[in-house]
Parts: structure tokens; C-alpha cells; sequence
């Protein structure tokens, strides 16, 4: 008997304990084929609580912690992800004292869900919401630094020296903005991404700079965007596009990818937006 306990030439204990293949549940994620599933595991590429996994080896998706390259992967049955064209009017939240209609009674009743961040009433754009709280999380913490892309409509017309303070920090009542990416489109359309997720950011930071938001739209989270999508309407996210948020949430730093995932990128803002 070795060491561990295990007799010798007999499968490891979590090889014959309860659950699901491992191969099984990160293909049913959309990672890949089982079959390459099977290779990145093999190649010791899986682990599971911290320890690389051998091909064979059983999970508990309720229980244990799979990553992939490092990168967690939300693999618990039932999880959803929806992204949202929020429109003018509604608000972040479940429910509204005052009866407005709210992001939640945009997307289906069930599984509960909830938005990840969040819009004021007045600003239009995508909105992720989902059950995954761990990757909601992730998503929103300021140390991640996932990036948010928004087209404004001004008043007036910004100045260079405007632009300057946007892209260098603007201070606020509860402290300096981080810089900013801040190009101009049009004589008073602004394409601003920040890394931050302050109240009203985006529309302090113009009235700080002698411009006021008269029409505020979040074109992109991270990797996400999608200029297909009308107002009002939801959609599934892809699982490579689940894929990508989870590489991009799995360490602290701020990135901004070449690209949004699922979506053409290119310089024109989306129909609807303001430009």
C-alpha cells in the first residue's frame, strides 16, 4: 500500500468517487469537443481544486473548482447569462417603488437572475445579467479593471483641452477619475472607455469638463458587443463569449482586447448611437 493509502495499480480515489467526468462537463460547457477536452486535460492544462487532473478524474460540479489555463470555469448545471440592450427609461434592478419597468422584466422569469452592474434610468446600452455570482463578481470589481466602452452625445463641442482632462483623469467629489480612452466623433459625439464602474461616471466626468451628457450608450463590456441587438431585446451569450469574460475576469489588471467577441468591430459608433 503506498503512502497515500491507495493500493498500488488500483485508480486514484477521486478517479472512482461520485460525479461527472471531467471531460464531460467542460465539453458540455462549449470549451471544445470532448475529445479536446480530453487532450487539455492530458496535457495538464485542467485542474481541479488547485490540482492538475488526471484524464478520468470525477467532479463535483456543486462542490469543485475547475480551471482551465488558470481560468475558472462556471460550470455549475443551470447557470445563465443574458446580454441586454437596455433601453432608455428602465432601471438596474429587480424591482421599482416608484412601478417603472425594470431589466429583469426584460428577460425570462426563471432562473432568477441579476444584472451585473448597473445603468442609470436615462443611459441606454448592454447590460449583462445572470445567476453566476462568482463571475458577477469578477466582472465588477474595480481590481480587474474590465473595460467599458460608452458613445455620448454633448453639449457644445468638446476642446482639445476637454479631451485632455478626460483621457488624463478628471477630479470628482469622490476623487480622480483613472485615465481614460476619449476620441471624438463628430462636434459633439465623445467615444469614452473607463475602467471604473462609479455612479453616473461617465456623465460626471463631461459636466466636469463644461459638457453635459445629453444621450449616454454603452457600446461594449470587455470582449462583449453586439450592434445587432435592438433595444428592448436580449440574447443568450455564446459560450466562447461566457469563455472570454472568464479570461478576462480570472486575474487582476486592466486589459482592453483587440476585439469584442461575437461582433465586428469597427470605428463607426452602432446604429442608434449617438454620433
Amino acid at each position: 500500500m503506498s503512502g497515500d493509502g491507495a493500493v498500488r495499480g488500483e485508480p486514484a480515489p477521486e478517479l472512482l468517487s461520485e460525479g461527472e467526468r471531467l471531460q464531460k462537463i467542460l465539453a458540455r460547457t462549449g470549451l471544445a469537443s470532448r475529445r479536446a477536452c480530453e487532450e487539455l486535460i492530458a496535457s495538464g492544462r485542467v485542474t481541479v481544486n488547485g490540482q492538475v487532473a488526471p484524464l478520468g478524474r470525477r467532479v463535483e460540479v456543486d462542490r469543485d473548482r475547475i480551471e482551465v489555463d488558470g481560468v475558472p470555469m462556471s460550470v455549475r448545471p443551470g447557470l445563465v447569462y443574458y446580454l441586454l440592450n437596455k433601453p432608455a427609461g428602465v432601471v438596474t434592478t429587480a424591482s421599482d417603488p416608484q412601478g417603472r419597468a425594470t431589466v429583469v422584466a426584460l428577460v425570462p422569469d426563471e432562473p432568477r437572475v441579476f444584472p451585473v452592474g448597473r445603468l442609470d434610468a436615462n443611459t441606454e446600452g448592454l447590460l449583462i445579467l445572470t445567476n453566476d455570482g462568482d463571475l458577477a463578481h469578477r466582472l465588477t470589481h474595480p481590481r480587474f479593471g474590465i473595460d467599458k466602452e460608452y458613445f455620448a452625445v454633448v453639449d457644445g463641442a468638446p476642446s482639445p483641452a476637454s479631451l485632455r482632462r478626460l483621457r488624463e483623469g478628471v477630479e470628482l467629489d469622490d476623487g480622480p477619475t483613472r485615465p481614460a480612452r476619449v476620441s471624438l466623433i463628430g462636434p459633439n459625439g465623445l467615444r469614452i472607455t473607463i475602467h471604473e464602474g462609479r455612479n453616473r461616471q461617465v456623465r460626471r466626468m463631461c459636466e466636469a469638463v463644461g459638457h453635459p451628457v445629453r444621450r449616454l450608450v454603452r457600446a461594449r463590456i470587455g470582449p462583449i458587443a453586439d450592434r445587432s441587438l435592438a433595444p428592448g431585446a436580449w440574447r443568450h451569450l455564446a459560450p466562447e463569449e461566457v469563455r472570454a469574460l472568464e479570461e478576462m475576469a480570472a486575474s487582476p489588471g486592466v486589459r482592453t482586447p483587440p476585439g469584442p467577441s461575437g461582433a465586428k468591430r469597427n470605428r463607426r459608433p452602432p446604429a442608434g448611437e449617438p454620433g
